[in-house]
């Protein structure tokens, strides 16, 4: 894989989140629907990919930095594709008993250790298990979680290619083709 083709494959990620991020943020204050905390998460975890993307297509770095910035932007989409799917779920069975109306981020932040503001945020709200806007069909969560799949596929292939190119070249820099010995 040249270093051609792997810097414009992440500016190219790194230009459809940035759409993404731009197409939330119009949501948000022009159309006026409030993000619940899943959203705020996987608004995080977007952010994250395309910040990694933006970096490493900068950068341009070679087999190690590209599967380092591809293992990354792995982890990330990972991380947005399980709160997109916690959405989802909670978007589809609304009359969740464990759903509650739980105080703003900055009480939460500022009342309750790490590990409770965690378990909190991924039980959800009654904000997360509502669907204000919809386009096909398909919720912003649904989406984002189609978006997030997409990336984790990328991500997958990517990092496959490159360990698949690694372990067809030797190892220390020597000829891959063996010596005749009368030459």
């Amino acid at each position: 894989m040249s270093l051609a083709c792997t810097r414009s494959l992440f500016f190219m990620v790194f230009v459809a989140g940035a759409l993404v991020l731009g197409v939330s943020y119009y949501l948000e204050y022009s159309i006026g629907l409030r993000p619940c905390v899943l959203c705020l998460l996987q608004r995080v975890c977007l952010a994250s990919l395309t910040g990694i993307c933006l970096m490493a297509a900068v950068q341009g770095a070679g087999r190690l930095g590209s599967f380092l910035y591809w293992l990354l932007g792995l982890l990330c989409s990972v991380g947005g594709a399980f709160t997109a799917w916690r959405q989802v779920l909670l978007q589809n069975d609304p009359a969740d008993p464990s759903l509650n109306c739980a105080a703003g981020l900055v009480e939460l932040f500022a009342s309750a250790p790490w590990p409770c503001i965690v378990r909190q945020m991924f039980d959800g709200t009654i904000d997360c298990a509502q669907i204000s806007w919809t386009l096909f069909d398909l919720s912003v969560p649904e989406w984002s979680l189609l978006f997030f799949v997409a990336m984790m596929i990328l991500s997958v292939y990517q990092l496959s290619r490159l360990v698949w190119s690694a372990l067809q070249r030797p190892l220390g820099g020597e000829s891959s083709h063996r010596a005749l010995g009368g030459d």
